[in-house]
């Protein structure tokens, strides 16, 4: 590599003693600006600490996953582009009265709010129930409470899954017959 001319290192020597920031500027008024005020005025000595975060619990990260997962279920961002109706109504026609309906039959990709969240409770119930079945079954717990989680675990899963298939074929009349 060919070494630099001298004349090129002479003017960047000059030029880095003229920058406004180093101590040998020329501009008097810039140097009595950046001296003036700190010989009257002292910064303050501040002792912060940063602040020091602490995981959440389990049962709040638990928490935070199972509500996370209700929302997405029910179909929270379907009612909050669409904005359906609340509950729907319909009209009988032998008496000519007005009865509310709870699920928007015969339209899959719609719903009313009221059905995604009966419909998200289900799978939350189902979801809950298989905790319940897993936690009966660790050594360390006493065998009533084994059989009280494993009951509950079992009746939530049940349950769970006879409404979900109540609420489809309410949904869709004539499907899985």
């Amino acid at each position: 590599m060919a070494p630099k001319p001298e004349s090129q290192n002479l003017t960047s020597t000059t030029t880095s003693a003229a920058e406004p920031s180093s101590p040998s500027s020329i501009d008097p008024l810039f140097h009595l600006l950046t001296l003036l005020p700190y010989s009257i005025l002292r910064p303050p000595r501040l002792r912060l600490k940063l602040p020091s975060f602490t995981l959440p619990s389990s049962m709040t990260v638990f928490s935070l996953v199972l509500l996370t997962y209700f929302m997405v279920v029910s179909g929270i961002v379907y009612d909050v582009i669409v904005e359906p109706p609340g509950i729907g109504s319909t009209q009988d026609p032998y008496t000519g009265s007005v009865k509310p309906v709870v699920f928007l039959p015969g339209r899959v990709n719609g719903q009313y709010i009221i059905e995604g969240l009966s419909s998200g409770f289900m799978f939350i119930v189902g979801g809950v129930g298989i905790i319940l079945m897993d936690l009966a079954l660790e050594k360390n717990r006493a065998k009533s409470v084994k059989v009280s989680y494993a009951t509950a675990g079992i009746s939530s899963v049940v349950i769970a899954y006879v409404m979900s298939m109540l609420f489809l074929r309410i949904k869709i009349p004539g499907y899985l017959r």
